[in-house]
Formats: structure tokens, sequence, C-alpha cells
């Protein structure tokens, strides 16, 4: 029971920190991030049942096909909700990111319906044995695939010319314009960035739970409670966060039962932001006068 427990926290985990890198990523870049995460989410998982279950695409087609969509969702939201509000200097983007976010919440619920339906994949249906435990193959992925995202995103931060140019964005903007870095640009890969995170996070957690207009809510808020408590411009940061935001979760579950599931997790958030306000792993930043 405990092992099993331990690799459902860790798979949750690995979902709000992905859904959480996404946050972390247009921050660093643009000082904003994406309150419309959450349903990129739930817009990543709807896509990949549409495609593979309804339309019976094969895997290597339906889930790049709904990525793609997914970074084309981002694109959007940043033209259109972030960046005409950004460039006069108003905070809006917080609202109209919001907004984006329950105008798709309410377009998948007329298109798709209301009823949750199950996204039947082989990786659910096949097991193995551990600890004396049958785990899902899955169960046993999310994990894995999580921390090769948060770790491709290091390398390219640290090791690429394009994590170069992101750094430079980050820095100083105005100095990166002048030396050619088209830094609108860079900020609308971020977004698109963000949400392929959060698609990828749907993608791998509809099999274990069921797809519905509304899958998304929950989790993005915990996401941005992750960003938040592992300290937003740290990657390592939210990836550490997240993973123990899921641990605690599963286990307040099984030892107290769901009911007290969510008021154990926040009030750790609170509890920890009280008393280190700029995260976990958060560094305060130093201003030159």
């Amino acid at each position: 029971m405990i092992t099993t427990t331990l690799l459902s926290g860790l798979g949750l985990g690995s979902m709000y920190a992905l859904l959480a890198l996404g946050f972390h990523i247009t921050y660093v870049v643009s000082r904003t991030v994406n309150f419309a995460q959450g349903s990129a989410m739930m817009l990543g998982a709807v896509l990949g049942y549409s495609f593979s279950i309804t339309w019976q695409w094969p895997a290597w087609l339906a889930y790049p096909a709904a990525l793609a969509l997914a970074a084309v969702y981002g694109l959007l939201i940043e033209r259109f909700l972030v960046r005409p509000f950004h460039a006069r200097g108003s905070q809006a983007w917080l609202m109209a990111t919001v907004a984006g976010g329950i105008l798709l919440d309410n377009l998948v619920l007329f298109s798709f319906g209301k009823e949750p339906r199950q996204f039947v994949s082989v990786l659910t249906e096949h097991s193995v044995q551990l600890a004396g435990s049958q785990v899902s193959l899955l169960q046993l992925l999310i994990p894995l695939i999580g921390a090769g995202v948060a770790l491709a995103l290091w390398l390219v931060r640290r090791h690429t010319r394009l994590g170069k140019v992101l750094e430079a964005c980050v820095q100083n903007p105005q100095a990166a314009m002048l030396m050619g870095i088209r830094v609108k640009r860079v900020v609308a890969v971020s977004f698109a960035v963000s949400t392929v995170f959060a698609a990828v996070a749907g993608l791998l957690i509809a099999p274990l739970f069921s797809v519905n207009a509304d899958m998304g809510t929950l989790f993005g808020l915990k996401a941005f409670a992750v960003a938040i408590l592992g300290g937003i411009a740290s990657a390592g940061g939210v990836f550490g966060a997240g993973l123990l935001f899921g641990l605690v979760e599963a286990l307040v579950t099984l030892y107290f039962g769901s009911a007290f599931t969510q008021i154990f997790t926040f009030a750790l958030v609170i509890v920890t932001l009280a008393i280190r306000p700029d995260g976990l792993f958060g560094l305060k930043s130093w201003v030159k006068v």
C-alpha cells in the first residue's frame, strides 16, 4: 500500500511540477505568468483523447498533434491576452489569462461534453510487481518523464544558444533588443513551451483519471501554489516542490482521507511561505541603488 501511495504521490508531484515549470519559464522571461495553465493541461488531455480514441489516430500522430495545438494556444494567450496589457505597463493580463482559461473550458464543455470519459492507455493495462504491489507502467514512467523534462529544460538554459538568449532576455531585455534578439518572439516561445508542458502533464495524467472540461482547474491552482512554494524563479526548486507537494498529498489521503487532503496541503503552503516568503528554494533578489 505504501509503495503504491509513494508512486502515486511522485506521479502527481511530477504533474504539478510540469505545470509549475510552465509558470516558471514565462515568469523568468517576461515577469508574467499564464493563469490559463490548468486549461492548457485540460486541452492536451481532451485533444489526446479525441485524436487517439474518438478519431482512432495512431499515438505517434495523435500526441504530437495535441502538443502542437497546445503550443498554438500558448502563442494566442501571449499575443492577445498578455502582450497588449504588459506593453502598456498594465497588470490586466492577470485577469485576461484567467478569462482566457474560462473561455477555453466552456468551449470544450459545449463541444466535448460535460461527462467524464475514460482515456484507456496501453501503459495502464500493463503492470509490474514492485515491493509486493501491482503498479502500472504509466505510474512508473510519469516521474521519469517529469524529471526528464525538467532536466532537458535545465540543459537547454545552461548549455545551448537558446539558453543564452533566454538568459539575456531575463537579465536585461533592453540590452538584448539592442543586440538583435527578438525579445517579443522569445516571450511568445516561452508561453508556447509552458502550454506544451501543461499538455504533456494532461496526456500523462488523463489515463489515471478521467477526461473532462473541468479537470485542469484544481491542477492549475495547485501548480501555481507549487511554483510559489518552490521559488518561482528556480526551475530545480519548482520541480522539487512539486514532488514534495504530491507526496504530502498522497500520504495525507492515505492516512487521513481525501477530505483532509486540500486542508493539509494548502496549510503546508501557507506555513512554508510565512517562514520563507521567497519559497523553499527561492533566492532573494538584490537591487543595486
